[in-house]
Formats: structure tokens, C-alpha cells, sequence
């Protein structure tokens, strides 16, 4: 199926006051309904299709770290697949985010598949934000599973509240991380909550800053999770505080220098 046979999502679903409330009170808030039935099961073929075309680790489960053993990850599906773009480039899902911000415009960051395989380990406790030199905390990273799934499959768990912290150090998503943002949540007494169920085409959203992370996939089905990540227009980019901010500044951010405003080509304005 190409593009053009593919239901455009340029329509808007205005999120409700709680959910706004929700989000921006715990840093994150559970939209159902985003992508209806048939809506889903097109753009997952899609996805899929291109997910598996574009994937490069090919590595045994048990010869990869704790990074590569929390999911297949390929990033800026985008910019190669046309359906993909569509999805990605829909103004559907950039709308809730933008209301959910309370910005009047948001772009593009980039999109990720995030698969996890039947066997596969936990994502540790991270946050998404250490990876984007951005001058704004209004970012938010949109996560829909492509199917139905549980907590067994490895739901996407957070640290209520965690957002207004802001940057909590140079941790990459690790062993390392896991520990000390662990331990960072029982000091703090965040409240740790992920949904027991998701259907395919609900959504999470969270802001960039909030702690979250996701146990191992214990089902015998890969967990297809999609995400797109967004930030309010007008956003600087500032000096890299470390090696991943500046490897992202040169490939989301073509390169733009400090203090010049993170509008590449890359990173169109989708409402």
C-alpha cells in the first residue's frame, strides 16, 4: 500500500481538560482512541514494513547490553518511507501535543520505532531530554503502540511529577542510569505509575524531563511501539552538555549552531 491509499490524519482530537491537567501535573497522560481500528492496522503494516527494512541490529538477544536488549530501535523512519511520513508528518498527533504544551505551534523532532522483542530486557530509567540541546521544556515524545499490549509486553512506566526537576545529570539509558534515577525517585517519593493495559492507536504523552522507563517483554509477541517526538517553535539550540546532545545536534539538527533557532529541514513545523 502506498501513501496516497493511506487515511491522511491531518484531522484533530482536542484533548480533554484532565488529560491536559494530567499531563502537565504528573509530566505525562494516556490518550485513547488517537488512531481508530482501521486507522491502526494500515499505518502498522506500514511501519512494520519499513521498521524491518531500515533495522541494522541484527545481533543475538544475549550478545547485546542492556541498551541494545531493550528494543530494535530505528529512527527517522521519515525520511525514507513515504507512509511513514505520513504518520509522522500528521497533524493529528502534533495538534494534542501542541494543547497539551500550551504552545501554538510545535516541530519536529524525530520519529522513532521502538520494538520489543519476546525475551527482551528492561529499558532503564532515563530521560529523553538528555539526548536534545534544546533551550525549551516544552517537549513532549508521543508513544502509541501498533497492537494491543499489557504490562507484560513492557509498558512505558513513569515517575509522576518528575518533569518539574528538570535535568537530573548526564545519564544515558543504563545500568548506570537505572541505578541513580532509581534511587533519585525513592528520595524524591515520586509516584511510579504505568496503565495496565493499551490498545493499539491509544497514546502516552510525555514531557521531555519526566523519569520513565519499561520492564522487559515477557510475552512471546514483539511490543511495536512508534513514537514521535516534538518541541515548541521558536526553541534555540544551546551548547551541547554532552557527546549525545552534540551527535544530535549535527543529525536532527543539521548542524545548527548554539544559539540559532532548531528549524532544519529536519524539523518541519507540524501545526
Amino acid at each position: 500500500m502506498n501513501e496516497s491509499q493511506l487515511p491522511l490524519l491531518n484531522d484533530f482530537i482536542l484533548p480533554e481538560p484532565l488529560q491536559v491537567e494530567q499531563f502537565r501535573t504528573n509530566g505525562h497522560t494516556l490518550v485513547k482512541g488517537v488512531l481508530n481500528p482501521g486507522e491502526v492496522l494500515l499505518y502498522r503494516d506500514a511501519i512494520n514494513k519499513a521498521a524491518y527494512t531500515f533495522n541494522t541490529e541484527n545481533r543475538a538477544l544475549a550478545e547485546r547490553d542492556t541498551y541494545g536488549k531493550a528494543f530494535l530501535q530505528v529512527m527517522n523512519l521519515w525520511e525514507v518511507d513515504e507512509s511513514v511520513r505520513q504518520f509522522t508528518l500528521a497533524k493529528r498527533f502534533a495538534k494534542i501535543a501542541a494543547d497539551l504544551l500550551g504552545v501554538d505551534h510545535v516541530r519536529l523532532y524525530h520519529d522513532q520505532a521502538l520494538y520489543k522483542e519476546p525475551g527482551g530486557g528492561f529499558t532503564p530509567w532515563h530521560q529523553d531530554q538528555y539526548y536534545w540541546p534544546l533551550n525549551t521544556n516544552n517537549t513532549v515524545t508521543m508513544w502509541m503502540p501498533l497492537i494491543d499490549i499489557n504490562e507484560d509486553m513492557g509498558m512505558l512506566t513513569f515517575a509522576s511529577g518528575s518533569h518539574k526537576g528538570g535535568f537530573v545529570g548526564n545519564l544515558a539509558i543504563s545500568d548506570e542510569s537505572e541505578s541513580a534515577i532509581d534511587q533519585l525517585i525513592k528520595e524524591k517519593e515520586y509516584p511510579v505509575s504505568r496503565s495496565k493495559t493499551m490498545s493499539a492507536g491509544d497514546a502516552t504523552f510525555h514531557y521531555g524531563w519526566t523519569l520513565h522507563n519499561a520492564p522487559g517483554n515477557l510475552s512471546g509477541i514483539t511490543r511495536e511501539v512508534m513514537t514521535v517526538i516534538y518541541y515548541a517553535d521558536e526553541a534555540l539550540v544551546t551548547e551541547p552538555k554532552n557527546e549525545h546532545q552534540e551527535n544530535d545536534r549535527k543529525r536532527w539538527l543539521k548542524g545548527i549552531a548554539p544559539g540559532n533557532e532548531a528549524a532544519s529541514v529536519l524539523n518541519p513545523m507540524i501545526v
